[in-house]
């Protein structure tokens, strides 16, 4: 399979298609899947784009909307995991994952899911140790502090990453897994980006959450993005395996932002939940906090139970819910009205928070809690449910864009070293291709009544 891996999207989703349009006019290939590591700002209309963390003057609509209200559709089955960079207000609606657009997937918080026989795992966000022990309490309308915290990784999906067994193609993080730099060119690293070097030295650099989790997981290929530079790595594990390690740049002229990968697989291009990872969500519920407060998970030494890899009676109990077909549906429906750039109104309010229908069919089915609406029932909001909307055709083709900020998280920008060639994709392949297609099918999901079965954890006022 043809998989084109990109770095930071920052919300450039019609020039990455057309970057992978232009190489396979040129290499005479067809790529199947593309992969996005973050910062995809898939934002539909100006209240989502007021969800995003970054200065006003920054925030740009670009071109995902015109994928979320039909008027394109994406070329290419695509799967991505948030950055830091994000309208989080729409994530927080796909905590498990979900279709932001047909033919468009996020992984959620954190998922595993498989494409022609290809595992793929994905942890959404970016590691802020003040933030790692909390639940999930933001919730849109965001204030300074939640507009960022939101998208700062938890304890309770790293938990629950580590209760994975067997093999993994792929894990998808926006951060670097800290200490990667070690098993690459380090020097080659500190010359193009220089000001890493401090960090580098006193190993500081990246993500600990991921570092364990590249150590525990073993996967056979692990991609990144966040820091602005392509980087690659090779991580020798125990048993002759090893992580091939793939960091890219964002999508900006003359950077190495794309690259092409050919990786065995085998059946069709369509998306199927990961049952081992829907059986560690069914054991770990009880875990979900939407608290402020440390949520700590189980380990050794304790009464409860600490270990949930799931065994094999476990994974059937679940399969049967779903009545032994782990195909994703294909199931998105637009739930508010998209960007429309020939109205002039501008907004700068954020939208009240909304459950998806997707979300809500998900759980229902799995009988697990949808966090978002354990929220807002603490806070005693309003339970909106996003619907289906009507979206009137149009033929006009605005395209915005514009370089934005990264917040105090990412680092800032470095010319390229001498060394570093002009070219702005790079690519590799092999004669081995195998050419199939999908057809996309937009189906209303039924919506049923949530039951709420976490709700009498959340009874007592929220504590600060």
């Amino acid at each position: 399979m043809k998989i084109a891996v990109e770095g930071c999207a920052h919300g450039e989703l019609e020039k990455i298609y057309d970057t992978i349009a232009h190489i396979e006019s040129e290499k005479g290939i067809k790529v199947d899947l593309l992969i996005c590591c973050g910062d995809f700002q898939s934002t539909r209309n100006l209240e989502d784009l007021n969800c995003m963390a970054v200065p006003p003057k920054y925030r740009d609509i670009c071109t995902f909307y015109k994928y979320y209200s039909g008027e394109k559709t994406a070329p290419i089955l695509t799967i991505f995991i948030g950055g830091n960079h994000e309208a989080s207000n729409y994530l927080q609606e796909l905590p498990y994952g979900g279709w932001v657009a047909p033919k468009i997937y996020y992984l959620g918080y954190a998922g595993v899911i498989s494409v022609a026989g290809i595992r793929i795992a994905g942890l959404s966000g970016i590691y802020k140790s003040h933030d790692y022990h909390r639940g999930h309490f933001e919730m849109s309308p965001y204030t300074d502090g939640t507009v960022r915290s939101v998208y700062h990784i938890r304890n309770l999906e790293v938990f629950r990453l580590k209760q994975l067994s067997g093999r993994l193609d792929i894990c998808l993080s926006h951060d670097w897994p800290r200490g990667i730099y070690h098993h690459g060119n380090a020097e080659q690293l500190m010359r193009f980006k220089p000001f890493f070097r401090e960090e580098i030295e006193r190993n500081s650099l990246g993500n600990e959450t991921c570092e364990e989790l590249l150590n525990h997981l073993k996967p056979d290929h692990w991609f990144s993005a966040h820091l602005h530079c392509k980087f690659s790595a090779v991580v020798k594990h125990e048993e002759d395996r090893m992580t091939k390690f793939l960091a890219l740049d964002k999508c900006l002229p003359r950077r190495r932002f794309l690259q092409i990968l050919d990786i065995p697989s085998e059946g069709d291009l369509k998306l199927h939940y990961d049952l081992e990872w829907l059986t560690i969500l069914a054991l770990t519920n009880h875990l979900l906090s939407v608290k402020h407060v440390p949520n700590y998970m189980p380990g050794p030494g304790g009464a409860e139970r600490f270990s949930f890899t799931p065994t094999e009676e476990e994974k059937t109990f679940v399969q049967e819910k779903f009545s032994g077909n782990l195909e994703i549906p294909e199931n998105f429906v637009p739930t508010v009205v998209p960007f429309d750039p020939s109205n002039s109104q501008r907004t700068f309010n954020q939208p009240q928070a909304e459950i998806n229908p997707q979300t809500t069919l998900f759980c229902d089915t799995m009988g697990i809690d949808d966090p978002l609406r354990l929220l807002m029932m603490l806070k005693k909001q309003p339970l909106n449910l996003g619907s289906a909307v009507e979206i009137p055709p149009r033929n006009d083709e605005s395209i915005c864009t514009g370089e934005d900020e990264d917040e105090e998280e990412a680092v800032p920008e470095e010319p390229p070293a001498e060394e570093e060639n002009d070219t702005f994709v790079s690519f590799s392949t092999t004669d081995n291709l195998m050419e199939t297609s999908s057809e996309n099918v937009s189906v209303t999901p039924p919506v049923k009544r949530f039951r709420g079965r976490n709700q009498a954890l959340y009874n007592a006022p929220e504590e600060s």
